[in-house]
């Protein structure tokens, strides 16, 4: 695994080094363009807006706009002049609660590999936030932009996590959703016996790209038809939204639905008290 950033964690005078590794893979399927009459892959060119002129790599530059069509260019010196040691540092500022961070702050993790030296203040570090379900709050930056992120121990490893900062969440009070709705107590407590009815152990290997699967099998066929159309598959329709009047039956009927499905597996297992909750 090719590490991406190598650096140092340092919290107070304590400073391990570290490399940067990919803890998440997109396993997304690459489209080319294509022209239609001969299949002839289409090419992307860097015109320039101007005069509609193809650029080559060596005559581009990169530009802040800061006013409209106004830029100031920025050269490799200009990100070098940038403070060194904040690039090269994921500095913990504080400890924090894990409990009482909001999941939608989380973005993006990273393992955290310690380099030569570094083991045992690595270890040591893993094991405090493990034992006290503390997080490091730090900045990092990762190729030229600022990150917020969090430094989590999870089993053997020490996990740096993307986050984002307060001003990019968009407020809740934005959305239009339901206020305070009278909620009947037999329509409560059927929901609360089918979300019994649904709880399982935490199992992510029982949930598949089903989309990515289906077109996969759907790029087989044509290969194997040498290309042709297929035949038209027929639309599934959109389920229609649940009727306030039906409410109370459509429970009833999920319930026993999923009961019945959980006494051929089995009683759900018991399953550990999970460690994040939103704020």
């Amino acid at each position: 695994m090719r590490a991406i950033w190598k650096g140092s964690i340092s919290f107070g005078l304590v400073n391990i080094p570290i490399t940067l590794l990919p803890a998440t893979r997109r396993e997304e399927l690459r489209f080319h363009f294509l022209r239609k009459s001969d299949l002839s892959p289409i090419n992307n060119k860097r015109v320039a807006e101007a005069d509609g002129k193809e650029v080559p790599w060596d005559h581009i530059v990169k530009g802040y706009q800061y006013e409209k069509g106004q830029y100031v260019v920025l050269t490799e010196e200009d990100f070098e002049r940038v403070d060194v040691k904040a690039t090269q540092t994921v500095e913990i500022q504080e400890f924090v609660d894990l409990d009482e961070i909001n999941p939608m702050f989380f973005s993006k993790p990273y393992y955290m590999e310690p380099t030569k030296g570094g083991e045992k203040a690595y270890a040591l570090l893993r094991s405090v936030l493990e034992n006290s379900n503390k997080v490091g709050i730090a900045k990092v930056v990762i190729k030229t932009r600022e990150h917020l992120a969090a430094v989590e121990a999870r089993g053997k490893v020490l996990v740096l996590e993307l986050m984002h900062f307060a001003g990019e969440i968009i407020d809740e009070n934005e959305l239009h959703v339901p206020g305070d709705v009278k909620i009947g107590k037999k329509e409560e407590e059927m929901a609360k016996r089918l979300v019994e009815s649904m709880t399982g152990e935490w199992k992510p290997e029982r949930y598949q790209d089903e989309y990515r699967q289906a077109l996969m099998k759907v790029i087989d066929e044509k290969v194997a038809a040498g290309g042709k159309e297929l035949k038209a598959a027929k639309k599934s329709k959109a389920p229609k939204a649940t009727n306030v009047i039906d409410l109370v039956s459509v429970l009833q009927k999920s319930i026993e639905a999923h009961g019945s499905t959980k006494t051929k597996k089995g009683a759900p297992a018991h399953h550990h008290k999970p460690r994040r909750k939103a704020a």
